[in-house]
């Protein structure tokens, strides 16, 4: 590999950090365990040959290897990467890190500790709440931040998977404890799945977080290898009976459309991966859309995605399938985030 990357990707500008990042976000969550090592390396290698600089993995991604490998694989060049991670979700017993989880001061702390130790470096750009802990006040949590950016260990953070009012309150928070304000945010968003539409992505935007959108082919089925009239086949995620996806992708609405919109991608060149990844970033409050490959072969059917030649049409077709704000499936919530806001007198029963 060359010392500079052989191309250059679209960037924008993440948030109010004044970091350019890469469009595509190269999602490592698989590395060091469905993806192999080698493959893993392989495929950051050729990411940055494309000319991306921006990489995310967590903590708890293959119970720590997806760090491991990701550290490896861009140590040499270290300076090219904005490098990201997660805290909160409760490491297995495979790592044989007791009380873990969560987003308590102690936990922050000794977690960041450990990601620095399997990462290989001296300090990580940009530090993610993986989700929202109700135990710990938001108060809390942006003390421990300013702490670990002041003691040198991460240079900036962000927050996944919260409300729009924690946004607010966490930015509100910081600005009245001399605490840097969150630079990003990371929600689940694609074409099938639009309500951060409502309030979240406003939120961002209205207080400077860039958006770092996870998921944008809806955990594959936005591939268009699935049918609603099929079973999926055996080596897919689907297939694999993958918890999360059955939970909240595997619904007939989606499948179905996945034939039309694949159909319409086709009249022009196109894959659904491309259609797919081009709504996303045709909305000006998304910074970058993390890619999460298994295999290189998936990797390589994202970079196309750029190139789509978006139109007024696409736009229209999307928003007569899927409402704004709205999932493809009339009344769907996903179960991890239920709705919050009935505080019944009397609960059904």
């Amino acid at each position: 590999m060359s010392n500079e990357p052989a191309a250059s990707l679209p960037t924008r500008q993440l948030g109010s950090s004044g970091l350019r990042v890469s469009t595509l976000c190269l999602g490592t969550m698989m590395f060091g365990g469905t993806t192999p090592d080698d493959e893993g390396r392989r495929i950051i290698d050729a990411a940055r040959d494309q000319g991306v600089n921006f990489i995310d993995t967590a903590d708890v991604y293959q119970n720590g290897r997806s760090e491991v490998v990701t550290g490896e694989a861009v140590r040499a060049h270290r300076q090219h990467w904005v490098l990201a991670t997660k805290v909160a979700n409760p490491y297995s017993a495979a790592m044989n890190e007791p009380m873990s989880g969560g987003l308590s001061r102690r936990w922050i702390m000794r977690a960041c500790d450990l990601s620095l130790k399997r990462l290989g470096t001296d300090v990580i750009d940009l530090y993610y709440t993986h989700k929202v802990d109700p135990a710990v006040s938001w108060r809390d949590v942006v003390l421990s931040f300013g702490d670990l950016i002041r003691a040198g260990k991460i240079r900036y953070w962000g927050l996944s998977n919260v409300r729009a009012w924690h946004i607010a309150e966490i930015c509100h928070l910081c600005d009245a404890m001399s605490v840097p304000r969150p630079v990003a945010l990371q929600p689940y968003y694609n074409l099938l799945n639009r309500q951060p539409e409502v309030e979240v992505l406003p939120a961002a935007r209205h207080f400077g977080l860039g958006v770092a959108s996870y998921s944008p082919i809806a955990r594959g089925v936005l591939t268009g290898k699935y049918r609603a009239s099929e079973a999926p086949a055996p080596d897919t995620r689907a297939g694999r009976a993958d918890k999360r996806m059955l939970q909240n992708e595997w619904r007939p609405e989606s499948l179905a459309m996945t034939e039309q919109l694949a159909a319409h991608a086709a009249t022009k060149g196109a894959s659904l991966v491309d259609f797919a990844v081009a709504w996303v970033l045709n909305n000006k409050a998304v910074t970058s859309v993390i890619a999460g490959p298994r295999t290189y072969e998936q990797w390589e059917s994202y970079a196309p995605a750029l190139g789509y030649p978006w139109g007024p049409d696409d736009e229209a077709l999307v928003d007569g399938l899927v409402a704004p704000g709205h999932p493809s499936t009339p009344g769907h919530t996903d179960p991890s985030y239920p709705i919050e806001g009935r505080f019944p007198s009397v609960a059904a029963g």
